[in-house]
């Protein structure tokens, strides 16, 4: 299992790795919140589900096309899920690639996505050599979103047009590699 970033100044308390089998009830229990359900895309209700999405993220970082990451903190009963961040849609010789998140509910308004961002970030520009800028995207009700990419070092670019699965208008913030 690869691990991403461990404690350190840029993600401290937070271990990113991958996804692993093991992570299917932590996945479950996250996906129990409404909150993270509304900004999501695929669903993941059952442990059908669960299984399909670990799954997808191990073929998707297998590919090269989307490299999810469980963002794990110490806690008093051992090491607990506390968000996901991914990086989307890098490609040899493509300057530009996505970077999504979410945060569990018991771990928000804690500092844990722009540290997990911020991590994630850091990692794609050092492993991935072409790339110049990495975008952060939201819909332009999602407030939260807006603060992390902000504290993430991502700066607003712009408003995107509503596109489907996502009915609002939407922003789009980018980072530059240093």
């Amino acid at each position: 299992m690869l691990i991403v970033a461990r404690t350190s100044e840029i993600a401290p308390g937070l271990v990113l790795r991958q996804w692993c089998g093991d992570d299917l009830d932590a996945l479950l229990a996250a996906y129990r919140d409404p909150v993270l359900r509304r900004w999501t895309r695929v669903p993941v209700t059952d442990a059908a589900e669960g299984r399909r999405w670990l799954d997808q993220a191990r073929q998707d970082w297998d590919d090269g096309r989307r490299y999810s990451l469980a963002v794990v903190e110490d806690d008093v009963d051992g090491p607990r899920l506390v968000a996901n961040v991914a990086l989307k849609g890098v490609a040899p010789g493509q300057p530009v690639a996505e970077v999504g998140y979410w945060t569990a509910a018991w771990a928000r308004g804690r500092g844990v996505a722009p540290r997990a961002v911020t991590a994630l970030s850091e990692w794609a520009f050092d492993r991935f050599p072409g790339l110049t800028r990495l975008d952060l995207l939201h819909q332009v009700d999602n407030v939260a979103s807006c603060r992390v990419a902000q504290k993430s070092g991502y700066v607003f670019q712009e408003v995107l047009p509503a596109r489907p699965p996502f009915p609002l208008d939407g922003h789009r913030h980018s980072r530059a590699a240093a």
